[in-house]
């Protein structure tokens, strides 16, 4: 079973980037983030042509996520991260496919920092780590894949002092991530991929990608009851490099 997560930037604008991706890599689950459509501008009829069922949570101009799912139809669980009613931004959804729990996060970029966005980007972790300790307690498999917007350490960013004021790279950030871990999560690529650095995001700035500078901001997360069955792990970097791609490329596993 393979599983992959894709901040695809404007899934209407990289549709065709999308599907000639799903044609050639075959993903069981995607998770998407940053859809950059309302629910009703979802292209759910070229989604489902494609071979894959799907359900999402649109918001307009920024946000949204969706779970796909290929001949099947993810049963839906959540559309919010509880813990927090008057947060209507577009930023988790969940459901079951094939008897696993699988999420789609796009966890607050924070900048600039310090600030109100930095702090709800730490609030935001704060609800989903209390969320992900509910799940553990279930005792069901669970991935938690998404675009964590977080470079964990400083193996997960090119050399460079440009980025240290930024939120993905804060001491409080990485803080959050650990503790996210830290609750008995399994961060799949790094797992299997200790010391290659696994980027996921290119900035369309400074000749970032040409130049390889990038960050792993993408994370598969894996709960202690499907840990056990991961046998790869990888990241689709061509994507990145092709017409009109999204700063970000696919992240994948796959399962036993």
């Amino acid at each position: 079973m393979k599983i992959a997560t894709f901040n695809i930037n404007n899934v209407n604008r990289r549709l065709p980037n999308l599907l000639r991706w799903l044609r050639a890599a075959k993903p069981d689950v995607v998770c998407l983030q940053e859809l950059k459509s309302t629910d009703a501008e979802f292209p759910i009829m070229a989604i489902e042509k494609a071979g894959y069922g799907a359900v999402w949570r649109g918001q307009k101009t920024w946000n949204g996520v969706a779970i796909l799912a290929r001949n099947a139809e993810p049963v839906l669980t959540r559309t919010a991260l509880p813990g927090d009613r008057n947060d209507d931004e577009a930023r988790y959804i969940e459901a079951a496919v094939n008897g696993i729990i699988v999420t789609s996060i796009y966890l607050p970029n924070g900048n600039p920092q310090p600030g109100p966005k930095f702090d709800y980007k730490l609030d935001w972790f704060k609800r989903l780590r209390s969320h992900a300790g509910k799940l553990l307690k279930q005792d069901i498999p669970v991935v938690l894949a998404g675009d964590y917007n977080v470079a964990p350490t400083p193996s997960d960013i090119y050399p460079t002092k440009s980025w240290d004021k930024d939120a993905l790279i804060q001491p409080k950030s990485r803080a959050a991530f650990k503790a996210l871990v830290d609750q008995g999560w399994t961060d799949a690529i790094r797992t299997l991929h200790p010391s290659k650095p696994m980027f996921t995001f290119w900035d369309y700035k400074r000749n970032r990608w040409p130049r390889d500078a990038g960050l792993r901001l993408d994370h598969l997360l894996l709960s202690p009851q499907i840990a056990p069955r991961l046998l790869k792990a990888g990241v689709d970097r061509k994507m990145r490099g092709e017409e009109g791609a999204s700063d970000h490329a696919p992240a994948w596993i796959v399962l036993r």
